[in-house]
């Protein structure tokens, strides 16, 4: 979710589910330890609970990048070896780390050692190449064995191989076929663990059908897409009651964009991340085109996002 789950996103999902775990998009340890910090880690108090995701592969270097990280509040560090695309690969982290599990485990113990707070793993089945043909379960077996003996206790499975050459990102979520009884199978092998599943999920009943299995389920590019898919999932979960009025969610980030357009934020940056918001609905396409039009017309009309009300309110 590079680009996309960005503060200014994580405020809107916030909006729709007050429980939902969030994550950062991957930040690169060494972007921590020699870029501002602040620019990267800065996030409002309302989106909490928040999880950072980190990109790296040398344990002194992600060890002070978590603590960065704990220092700015986050409540999970999470290392990313799932991430298949070609400027990930080229720095030797992201799902290419799938390949040297004992670096894994090494990384993991330097974090937690270094912090108090929990750190996971995100990753994929397996990846091609580097499996010599071993089936998916093996793999994923001795990945996740190797990584819990340093006391990983929650692992983040995309249930998809990530395949690092002749595929691009958008490709390995679509094309690898998803094995959702790979991970179940691996969860049943280690019940003393947390597994939580990725990859191909895009309603309530697939979330709710997911989690008599596993324990827990994180949606990436749908919620983007469809974020009002949180809401729903939070009223079937935690609270029937709940049911946010679409307008009240764009009247509280209008307010949001409004502040942080005055701190120097800018417009086109915030209006993207609503654009999903009407998602399904009659007015969705006009309601897109008037914020996507208008933002480029007049970057800095803040009240933009009021304005559009005029068009679903029809």
């Amino acid at each position: 979710m590079m680009d996309y789950t960005d503060r200014h996103c994580r405020y809107l999902m916030r909006l729709l589910s007050p429980s939902a775990l969030l994550y950062t998009e991957m930040v690169t340890d060494k972007a921590l330890l020699h870029g501002d910090p602040s620019r990267l880690l800065a996030f409002d108090s309302a989106e909490q609970p928040v999880a950072l995701q980190l990109g790296g592969s040398d344990p002194r270097d992600l060890a002070s990048a978590a603590i960065i990280g704990e220092q700015f509040g986050y409540r999970e560090i999470n290392l990313n070896c799932g991430c298949p695309s070609d400027r990930v690969k080229s720095g030797r982290f992201g799902a290419c780390l799938m390949g040297e599990p004992e670096r894994v485990a090494e990384c993991i113990s330097a974090m937690q050692d270094a912090v108090k707070i929990p750190v996971t793993v995100k990753c994929r089945i397996g990846i091609e190449p580097g499996m010599d043909h071993a089936d998916d379960l093996q793999f994923l077996h001795k990945f996740v064995s190797t990584v819990a003996q340093v006391g990983c206790r929650v692992f983040i499975v995309h249930a998809r191989r990530a395949v690092l050459n002749g595929l691009s990102p958008k490709e390995n979520r679509e094309i690898p076929p998803l094995k959702y009884d790979v991970v179940a199978q691996v969860q049943q092998l280690f019940p003393e663990l947390q597994f939580v599943l990725n990859g191909g999920i895009r309603t309530v009943n697939e979330v709710t059908t997911h989690l008599n299995n596993f324990d827990g389920v994180m949606i990436g590019r749908e919620a983007y897409n469809n974020p009002y898919l949180l809401a729903e999932i939070h009223r079937a979960l935690e609270d029937e009651q709940w049911v946010p009025d679409r307008a009240e969610i764009v009247r509280a980030y209008s307010d949001y964009v409004a502040q942080q357009f005055q701190s120097g934020e800018r417009l086109n940056v915030m209006i993207k991340h609503v654009l999903g918001l009407y998602h399904g609905l009659p007015s969705a396409r006009s309601w897109r085109r008037f914020l996507s039009e208008g933002v480029v017309r007049a970057p800095h009309a803040v009240n933009l996002l009021r304005d559009s009300l005029r068009i679903v309110s029809q």
